[in-house]
């Protein structure tokens, strides 16, 4: 079937997703990147201090590397993982700079 010209576009997602709109839905997308950022930025720079990461084993992990931080951090929030994605992006292409991306973007 066609509706002028176009083909009708199907989404399907999966069960349970969250189809949340609005204000409410930009500021939780605010307030997950600002954790995210602020869990960061504490590394950044000459002064920056070291993190103690442990994960749900219990194994401990101290780092000021920003690309350590971002993949040892269990993240679901949709809009706080796309600062994931852009790190690991900047970790991957030029190896340096990750934890100036997330506390700027």
């Amino acid at each position: 079937m066609s509706f002028g010209g176009q083909t009708p576009t199907i989404v399907v997602l999966r069960e349970g997703t969250d189809q949340s709109q609005g204000r409410g839905q930009i500021v939780s997308n605010i307030n997950a990147c600002l954790a995210v950022q602020s869990t960061i930025k504490s590394t950044l720079g000459p002064y920056g201090g070291d993190l103690l990461l442990v994960d749900e084993n219990g194994k401990q992990t101290i780092t000021n590397d920003g690309a350590t931080v971002m993949k040892l951090l269990d993240i679901v929030h949709p809009a706080a993982r796309i600062l994931t994605d852009i790190a690991r992006s900047q970790d991957a292409e030029v190896g340096d700079g990750t934890t100036s991306v997330v506390v700027l973007a």
